[in-house]
């Protein structure tokens, strides 16, 4: 997994007006989850971070380790959760999760397709149906992508995320979820029909 250094600083003042004031500075209110735990569940930190310190790590389908350091105390966190406007798409909040290498974190992991489909020769068209697919493991385990060897995939199969497995990982996706398909195509009818007569 990549990893991406982000600082910001510590928020002595929340609510409404305290976040629109930040916002105006350019800045985006954050908090982090801590591993540590108290009555109401895990310890968290409130934070600000510019904007354009976060764009590396929101605007990419690469999933990132963040060294984040705040007023100068590092820590290792990975995102958790975004919210952005719903008009002009700006970056409103940002959720940090902090892991330990003793951990086990889930985190949606992007999916790679690998290999020609028997199916696709045949004239069908390969369907990816999901992008990401969710992992349990410790951070140090969790790679960049997940590859799918689709080669030996025939017109009109599927690979479920039951029939994959990945060494140090447990997937945490739905086991029935389908994350790819060879569709039958007009081609690939015409095809049949012609191998038929």
């Amino acid at each position: 997994m990549k990893s991406i250094s982000i600082s910001g600083s510590a928020r002595t003042e929340v609510g409404k007006k305290a976040t629109n004031a930040l916002r105006k500075e350019g800045k985006v209110p954050c908090c982090i989850y801590g591993v540590e735990k108290d009555e109401n569940g895990p310890v968290t930190k409130t934070f600000s971070v510019t904007t354009e310190a976060l764009r590396k790590l929101v605007y990419t389908p690469d999933i990132h380790v963040v060294d984040l350091t705040i007023d100068g105390k590092a820590t290792k966190a990975i995102l958790k959760d975004i919210q952005f406007h719903p008009v002009k798409d700006t970056i409103l909040h940002v959720d940090f999760y902090e892991i330990t290498e003793e951990k086990p974190i889930v985190m949606a992991v992007p999916v790679k397709l690998q290999g020609l489909a028997e199916g696709v020769r045949a004239g069908g068209k390969l369907v990816q149906l999901q992008r990401y697919l969710k992992v349990k493991a410790i951070y140090t385990s969790i790679p960049e992508f997940l590859t799918v060897d689709v080669t030996p995939l025939a017109l009109g199969k599927s690979i479920k995320v039951c029939e994959l497995s990945f060494e140090g990982l447990e997937l945490v996706t739905a086991k029935e979820a389908l994350v790819c398909a060879v569709k039958t195509t007009r081609a690939s009818q015409a095809a049949a029909a012609a191998a038929a007569k």
